[in-house]
């Protein structure tokens, strides 16, 4: 039985970077993955192909809608849905590619099968050829991820009701898309097929889409997606979704307990995730669940079972694949003394729609809760140059400061590459600027980061100078 330092349950962005942050620092390293390729969700079916399909169906979305402004014309330009597939499974294979390298240059040991504990020392390992393997690790990081959540009386058929999953492999544009849910990954897979011509009708049990982030930008996200044909239905609590032949017919109460009839060809259920720790033996090891079915950990990221640690989707917090990242680090790092940090309110969110939306830090909705006293900066990039000149216009950069400090306690944004613009602001908060720091730096021109200055400015006495 061959013996390792320690191993990792899981080749997500968690578990492949604590593999590589683990043998980094010296340990002999394994890593346990169920499917044929490494990468997890994010890389396989998440993150990364969502990505690709969203860049092709925007260069399309350009194409017919803005190329003519820019002085571009264009005849007869068609979605090849087929190519568009293709170029995402190329781009999931180079990544996912780059990580078998990563693994053989870290000396990293793959194993691939099902992985589940024995006892809290030993593993094993179920191929999908019947063969059974037994591993010893001195230590464990369980990263499994996890799978989509659905709802009571919807039964996912994979062929008109759907998941993400299949939404990144259809062979054919929808010609009405219904989706459940109005949060980050219904509304990304659902501009996809807006701007190739599919109607798409959000069905959200709650007041408003992007309902964690601050309300400003959910509104605002709101209207530009309305700009691509979506149609919103909100506080309807969904009962039920039925598929036959081509049609599928989503059932609904609104807050009046009036009950909707939603048709279309296919229903994407997007109600969020679940924690994936099905048959990984964590009885056997002693490791104990939450009533969320969550790994219990410690703020360390350590199980009940000393040995054990777990991060990312299995584990409290944001479903993020760069949460799990740095949780990876953190625990590698934490096994071998040295004493890391992670500041769980300075992982920022994005949401990969056109305008992209982005966020750190506290909304001003929960500032409000605690009873802070702040102020808000605000900048519109219709009042960018960089955003005129490019066409993005919609959307804006919310800066909230303490009264007192001016120390930065959020940065909310909306419009073009706020996705990258965002770590401006992590850096920023990570350091504890404030929001005068910001101002009187020397941001570039013309760019679109300099919404950041020109939020700042307006938050230290309202010294914009563009607006």
């Amino acid at each position: 039985m061959e013996k390792f330092d320690v191993t990792i349950i899981g080749s997500g962005p968690g578990g492949y970077v604590a593999a590589i942050r683990c043998a980094q620092l010296g340990m002999k390293t394994a890593i346990i993955e169920r499917y044929n390729t490494l990468g997890g969700t994010c890389l396989n079916v998440g993150c990364i192909p969502s990505k690709a399909l969203l860049d092709s169906s925007e260069h399309f979305h350009n194409a017919t809608h803005t190329f003519t402004e820019h002085g571009i014309d264009v005849k007869e330009v068609k979605v090849n849905l087929k190519q568009m597939i293709k170029r995402k499974g190329d781009v999931v294979k180079q990544t996912c590619d780059g990580i078998n390298f990563l693994m053989k240059k870290n000396k990293i040991t793959v194993y691939t099968g099902h992985g589940s504990f024995v006892n809290a020392t030993n593993i094993e390992i179920a191929g999908t050829d019947g063969k059974k393997t037994q591993i010893e690790s001195s230590k464990t990081i369980i990263a499994t991820g996890s799978k989509p959540s659905s709802l009571p009386g919807i039964v996912i058929d994979k062929k008109r009701i759907i998941t993400s999953t299949e939404a990144l492999e259809l062979t054919e544009v929808p010609k009405h898309m219904i989706i459940i849910g109005g949060g980050v990954i219904g509304l990304e897979l659902g501009s996809v097929y807006a701007r190739l011509g599919s109607k798409i009708s959000v069905v959200e049990f709650t007041a408003g889409i992007i309902s964690t982030m601050d309300v400003a930008l959910g509104k605002e996200l709101q209207k530009s997606l309305k700009k691509l044909g979506f149609e919103f239905y909100f506080n309807h609590k969904v009962t039920g979704a039925t598929a036959k032949g081509k049609e599928v017919t989503v059932t609904a109460e609104n807050d009046k307990g009036e009950k909707v009839e939603f048709k279309g060809d296919y229903c994407l259920v997007s109600v969020g995730r679940k924690p994936y720790t099905d048959n990984l033996g964590l009885d056997k090891a002693g490791v104990n669940l939450d009533n969320r079915g969550r790994i219990e950990t410690n703020d360390q990221l350590q199980t009940n079972i000393a040995n054990i640690y777990a991060i990312g989707d299995v584990v409290k917090g944001a479903m993020l694949a760069h949460k799990a990242e740095e949780e990876g680090v953190f625990v590698a790092e934490t096994m071998m003394g040295q004493k890391p940090h992670i500041n769980y309110n300075l992982i920022p969110g994005v949401v990969y729609t056109w305008p992209e939306v982005a966020a750190v830090g506290y909304t001003e909705e929960q500032l409000k809760e605690q009873g802070k006293k702040y102020r808000v900066g605000n900048f519109p990039f219709k009042a960018s140059g960089r955003a005129r000149a490019s066409m993005d216009t919609d959307g804006f950069v919310k800066v909230l400061a303490d009264e007192t400090s001016d120390e930065i306690l959020g940065v909310h944004m909306i419009g073009p590459r706020t996705a990258d613009m965002i770590a401006e602001a992590v850096v920023a908060m990570e350091y504890r600027a404030s929001a005068e720091d910001i101002s009187r730096m020397s941001h570039a021109h013309p760019t679109f980061t300099e919404a950041m200055k020109e939020a700042c400015l307006d938050a230290t006495g309202k010294r914009a100078l563009h607006i």
